[in-house]
């Protein structure tokens, strides 16, 4: 080997105390400069703030309902008081209800609670606890109007279908004068819950409710709409001029009836699912009452007399009578009864005396009288509409083209449907049964896989945390390759530039004082430092064990020491 004046110092050996890798990395933070190891620092903690801030907003807190359907004055109240407090609140998607942690929600209730909230929107009788000193009676009865509003109003939200209700009294000023007495009326607004809807009975209730918590206010004179302006009560007039919601259902039961009538008969033949059947039903809601009184000549067996009067008049000049001679002078004989004795009337007697004799007869026969009280019934059937499309289709056989049914049996079947639904064609009743060839099922094109997995929460939820945890890995890389990585690559590139630097000096201080020199090819000793680094290097590639015994020599040199 030849002199050279570039060589290699050797370090003292590392402590076994720690891992190599340990004390790697304490030698390399120990090279950096102040300035160095400040800005590393601070990359550092930059680091780990990023890293907690995204753990703690990819861990949403646990948040609770508070309160939900609030009167927006109680909900800018709430707001103010939880504010007040200090207490952290969200809204929900719909902004429907006030969110708070779920650890505070019971405290938070009871303590808004012993501040009146919510007030639900309406005031009720407590509204008559702080009346002031000299209050006119008009805002005295103001405020009992105002009360007894609110009460009924809560009263009515208590049904399960209402979440809120507003109540307006309509109570005449009283007066002394009977003919201008007017009665109280009322309105009653109701919001309903989504998807519910109040059924006759419990508008009933309402209006009753109503009715008989205000004096002389009767339940014609109660109004009852919803949210969206429909009225859900109806006066008698207009019952009687409109179908009600019970009429329309009728007709649907009916209609739904004779369908499944056709079904049974026709299923067992055509088949399930190759045939339709509509029926259409019109039905007469009149009530009609109807009296009648009819009279009918009596039949000659059948007289019946009612009464009968008869008054006969005889009158002419009065003849003499008797038999001349000793008897008329004699008293007259005794009477016979006119059971033995037939009794001569005063006509036969007047008629052999030659008067005149007058018969007047009045006889009152009994009437053939009938009365007849009719009432049809509701829901009578006037006339009723049937149509029947049946699948026909038709088959190629030996013997030619076949339909299937064929117009012989589709007549049978519509004989058959005839009898099923009761036709009356005295009534107008009409029926249809036709054939037809029935259309595919037309195969729905799926959606694309995006849109199916938006529509499945599961998988929103399972996307939106993998997307949490892919942006703290996001987060962390940059943070790696960005900050800490560049920092340690400048300080460690810096240590080994000092250290070959540092390494030709001591290698030849050695070398000076042990006398061994070592020759790097054709270098001179007077060659710059960058030219004996570069032959260095050039060694270490192309003869790597050659570089190795020197080092060894080197190292060897200095344990002797």
């Amino acid at each position: 080997m030849a002199e050279a004046d570039t060589t290699l110092s050797a370090r003292a050996p590392t402590p076994a105390r720690l891992p190599p890798a340990l004390t790697n990395l304490i030698e390399r933070i120990g090279a950096l400069s102040l300035q160095q190891k400040l800005a590393a620092g601070a990359a550092l903690a930059l680091a780990i703030a990023l890293i907690v801030g995204l753990l703690l907003w990819s861990k949403p807190a646990d948040y609770a309902v508070l309160f939900s359907n609030l009167d927006e004055r109680d909900g800018g109240a709430i707001i103010t008081s939880l504010q007040q407090m200090n207490v952290p609140y969200r809204f929900s998607d719909n902004g429907s209800a006030i969110l708070v942690p779920s650890s505070q929600v019971h405290d938070l209730r009871l303590r808004l609670a012993a501040q009146g909230l919510p007030r639900g929107g309406n005031v009720g009788f407590e509204l008559m606890d702080n009346q002031k000193l000299g209050i006119t009676q008009f805002a005295e009865q103001i405020n009992y109007q105002r009360a007894v509003e609110g009460e009924l109003a809560r009263t009515i939200q208590n049904i399960g279908a209402v979440s809120a209700a507003r109540v307006h009294l309509a109570i005449p000023k009283k007066t002394g004068f009977l003919r201008d007495k007017e009665k109280p009326a009322a309105s009653v607004m109701v919001t309903l819950r989504p998807g519910r809807v109040l059924d006759e009975a419990q508008i009933a209730g309402i209006v009753h409710l109503v009715s008989s918590s205000v004096p002389e206010l009767t339940p014609d004179r109660v109004t009852v709409v919803d949210q969206s302006g429909n009225l859900l009560t109806r006066s008698p007039n207009q019952n009687k001029g409109d179908l009600d919601a019970k009429q329309l259902a009728f007709i649907q039961e009916m209609e739904a009836s004779y369908v499944r009538r056709v079904e049974s008969i026709l299923e067992p033949i055509v088949g399930a699912g190759n045939f339709k059947a509509q029926v259409a039903v019109d039905v007469d809601f009149n009530q009609t009452e109807l009296t009648s009184e009819s009279y009918r000549p009596n039949p000659a067996p059948e007289q019946a007399i009612r009464s009968q009067r008869i008054e006969e008049r005889y009158g002419g000049e009065q003849v003499p009578q008797g038999v001349p001679g000793a008897l008329t002078n004699q008293p007259p004989v005794p009477a016979t009864a006119p059971i033995t004795t037939p009794e001569v009337g005063q006509g036969a007697a007047a008629a052999a005396a030659g008067g005149k004799r007058e018969r007047t007869a009045t006889i009152n026969y009994e009437l053939d009288r009938t009365i007849q009280h009719t009432k049809k019934a509701l829901g009578d059937v006037r006339r009723l509409t049937v149509a029947v499309v049946i699948n026909q289709k038709t088959e190629t056989t030996r013997e030619g083209v076949k339909t299937i049914p064929s117009d012989e049996e589709l007549a049978q079947l519509e004989k058959l449907v005839q009898n099923a639904v009761g036709l009356n064609p005295t009534r107008g009743d009409s029926i249809t049964v036709s054939g037809a060839l029935f259309a595919g099922k037309v195969e729905e094109i799926p959606p694309p896989w995006w849109k199916r997995l938006w529509s499945d929460p599961v998988m929103v939820e399972l996307v939106r945390e993998a997307l949490r945890y892919l942006l703290l890995a996001v987060a962390l890389a940059i943070v790696y390759f960005g900050v800490i990585r560049p920092l340690v690559r400048t300080a460690t590139t810096k240590a080994e530039r000092e250290e070959v630097q540092s390494a030709p000096r001591a290698a030849a201080a050695e070398t000076e004082e042990e006398g061994a020199i070592v020759q790097l090819g054709g270098v001179s000793p007077a060659a710059p430092f960058e030219r004996k680094l570069a032959e260095l290097r050039r060694i270490a590639q192309n003869d790597p064990k050659l570089l190795a015994n020197l080092i060894k020599e080197w190292l060897g040199a200095t344990e002797k020491r």
